[in-house]
């Protein structure tokens, strides 16, 4: 009898009421974001400004350029230069063409927003970047967990005599790219419609072969110092280009920058590197803010993210050959003409010249 009373008094317990508790998490700060560079190579220059949002928001995750905004780069002679907003892409500014940084000069960005508020990087020096002797190509194959088939694509690898009276820190970009696409518009077959319910193949008299312009990150954040061949010949990896079945059909060509920045800027961009290559394990450092050369002139405690770079520039043109690599992946199929894809003419670059 004492048992069936347990049993009744534990299964009303289960059944009872539970109150929820409700957390009031503080609402965080929408954090102004600059991305900006300036080099000795020609314009135009682009600062992107953004807001951060808070973690769990609706709009986390989603770019909120900010517009309308007075955006000017000093030297430190006093001359000033104007960037202005791009109409289409809110939150762009751009140099003028012949604008460009010089060797030996000190740079500080300036931003006013709409509301008033000013914010001003601290100086960056821009120093002369050392040659870039050759670029060396490398087929990289990645295996992928619970698939057969791999990923694979190119790396870059850049070839640097490091000169011996200074001390280096290094940047490597890509410009934007362009490649020879092949499409199959002998395979076209319209999609179905309420004035057209056929399926079937309706071949394109054109075009097979156009020349599609992409601007493709390195796969990854490229920085090196020489600290450890400081005066020597080196050859450091600058850049991975995945193979989509598309890019090295034929022929690809890219440009590669190597830029010669200051050691705050290698320091943030080595902190940045270190969040987003983290593996995932709990050992990995938590992801945090970090803050780069970018202050609130009306509140210095106000936390900016991002750093306005002033770098010397040097780049290196390659060609690539897709028969020459040691590996592909299989053709990408497009059954239409090639002009109907995004960033592709069938006109090549006037300065193609594999």
């Amino acid at each position: 009898m004492i048992k069936k009373y347990f049993y009744i008094i534990f299964l009303f317990s289960l059944t009872a009421c539970i109150d929820p508790y409700s957390v009031e998490v503080e609402e965080g700060a929408q954090l102004l974001t600059v991305d900006g560079m300036i080099t000795n190579g020609p314009g135009p220059h682009a600062i992107r400004l953004t807001r951060s949002d808070t973690y769990g928001s609706v709009f986390e995750g989603l770019v909120r350029p900010v517009a309308s905004a007075t955006v000017i780069v000093r030297d430190d002679q006093g001359v000033v230069t104007f960037f202005s907003e791009d109409p289409e892409d809110r939150g762009v500014y751009y140099s003028s063409e012949d604008f460009s940084a010089k060797i030996g000069r000190s740079y500080s960005l300036q931003i006013q927003l709409q509301d008033g508020k000013v914010y001003s990087s601290l100086p960056e020096r821009v120093e002369s970047a050392p040659e870039l002797k050759n670029l060396i190509t490398k087929v990289l194959k990645i295996a992928v967990e619970g698939e057969e088939n791999v990923r694979s694509g190119v790396q870059l690898i850049a070839e640097v005599d490091d000169p011996s009276d200074q001390n280096n820190f290094y940047f490597w970009k890509n410009s934007e790219s362009t490649y020879v696409l092949k499409t199959r518009p002998d395979l076209y077959t319209p999609r179905p419609s309420d004035t057209n319910t056929s399926r079937e193949p309706q071949p394109k008299d054109c075009c097979i072969v156009c020349f599609r312009t992409e601007l493709l990150g390195v796969g990854g954040i490229y920085i090196e110092n020489d600290d450890n061949f400081n005066g020597l010949n080196t050859q450091v990896p600058v850049a991975f280009i995945e193979d989509d079945g598309l890019r090295f059909v034929d022929t690809y060509r890219t440009d590669v920058k190597q830029l010669s920045i200051s050691q705050d800027a290698y320091r943030y961009l080595r902190l940045v590197k270190q969040q987003v290559e983290v593996s995932g394990s709990v050992f990995d450092p938590p992801p945090a803010n970090i803050r780069g050369n970018m202050l609130s002139l009306d509140d210095p405690e106000e936390v900016v993210l991002g750093f306005f770079i002033a770098a010397g520039e040097t780049s290196k043109r390659i060609y690539i050959d897709g028969e020459e690599l040691d590996f592909r992946q299989p053709v990408t199929i497009i059954p239409d003409d090639c002009r109907e894809v995004e960033g592709a003419n069938i006109d090549p670059p006037a300065d193609w010249n594999p």
